[in-house]
């Protein structure tokens, strides 16, 4: 079988994690032919190591570090856009997403990131391919500040609202019915051990090393769920499986490396734009199963919290524009582009660092342009006579 999964982690330490992984595929019999795994490296970086690790488990593959994304930049024209993929940031996912793009071959996406661990209850691929093609009945959540926590099952006994909820939605009145899902397009799984948490939140459970006090375990997690249309939720690229057709929609924001120093909200702002499109298209984004382990590294939390301050107040009001927008597209890239244009042409000088804003939206619309230019006919080299 040719790969038809294109397997995305991002990585400059813990990749041998992904021999888990393998381990968990073979396990519950998922044919691991149907993987392609790029790891988004730097040169710094053990290159030589990571080949090795796929060639020993038998799993195709590439290792992308930063010289090696400027040669394919180069070889499929679009080194104009290499600004889009941004240096030393977890958004290199984006060059992922580009590499999936410029190969039709890959119909699934799978985010996975280097400090996770797959659970043996869960075959962690086979669960993912087959939440995307799920029919059935599942419960779907709303609440009155239009946004769901992704950890509400149990919030009344650990009390955590994940990283990227707003403030200002906090202490909503959760709502719950059934109802039968429609095209999924993304499975998001959520996480055991360490939560996904912000700062401010590290540091109000007390913890000074950017982890949590408070864990989570498989108590805390009750089955698959969707936020319901017009609702916005978190997402989390850690544990993430996308069919193709959303990479217009789900450009990871340039994080880390820009003027403005805002960072770690690549994935969820990443999140609020594909719910949007996936609202408008008549679309489902499932979360819950299959859960990963979450081993995140101790650092210090205020390294995090000055990453995330410059964006904390663009981060309460960005669902507010995007859900203004939109609304009449019947594409991936017509949503995003609506998008992108708002944010582009908005004038934010009422925020604190609102200009990144029409930064972040003049990327989303080179993102639309570059994608364009990936799939688009290339002139013939003339022969040699």
């Amino acid at each position: 079988m040719e790969p038809d999964i294109c397997v995305v982690v991002p990585t400059i330490r813990e990749y041998e994690c992904m021999r888990s992984y393998f381990h968990n595929a073979r396990e519950h019999g998922f044919d691991l032919d149907r993987l392609f795994v790029l790891l988004v490296t730097e040169d710094f970086c053990d290159t030589e190591g990571m080949e090795a690790m796929l060639d020993d488990e038998g799993v195709a593959g590439a290792v992308f570090d930063e010289s090696a994304r400027d040669e394919w930049y180069a070889e499929n024209e679009i080194e104009e856009f290499s600004h889009l993929v941004p240096a030393a940031s977890h958004a290199q996912t984006s060059f992922g997403l580009l590499y999936m793009w410029a190969h039709p071959e890959y119909d699934y996406g799978v985010f996975i990131d280097d400090d996770t661990l797959p659970h043996d209850e869960w075959d962690f691929f086979g669960r993912h391919v087959e939440n995307l093609h799920r029919e059935d009945e599942v419960e779907s959540v709303s609440s009155d500040e239009q946004w769901v926590n992704v950890l509400y099952q149990n919030v009344d006994e650990h009390g955590l609202y994940p990283r990227g909820y707003p403030y200002s939605a906090m202490d909503e009145t959760v709502e719950t019915d059934i109802r039968d899902l429609r095209d999924v397009v993304a499975s998001q799984g959520l996480w055991t051990n360490v939560p996904d948490l912000d700062a401010v939140r590290i540091l109000m459970d007390g913890d000074l090393e950017g982890q949590a006090q408070t864990r989570t375990d498989f108590d805390d997690f009750d089955g698959d769920f969707v936020a319901e249309p017009g609702q916005y939720l978190t997402v989390c690229s850690m544990n993430l499986a996308f069919k193709r057709e959303v990479i217009p929609a789900f450009y990871q924001l340039p994080m880390d490396d820009n003027e403005w120093e805002v960072g770690r909200f690549d994935d969820i702002w990443s999140g609020v734009f594909l719910k949007r499109a996936a609202d408008v298209l008549g679309k489902d984004i499932l979360t819950g199963y299959p859960l990963c382990e979450h081993n995140k590294a101790a650092r210090p939390t205020f390294d995090d919290l000055n990453n995330e301050v410059p964006g904390l107040e663009l981060n309460e009001h960005l669902w507010e524009i995007v859900d203004e927008v939109g609304g009449d597209a019947d594409t991936y890239a017509g949503v995003f582009e609506a998008m992108a244009d708002a944010l582009a042409d908005g004038d934010w000088s009422d925020y604190r660092n609102g200009d990144f804003f029409n930064y972040v939206g003049e990327h989303m619309q080179a993102w639309l342009e570059c994608l364009d230019q990936l799939t688009a006919p290339r002139a013939a080299v003339p022969a040699d006579d």
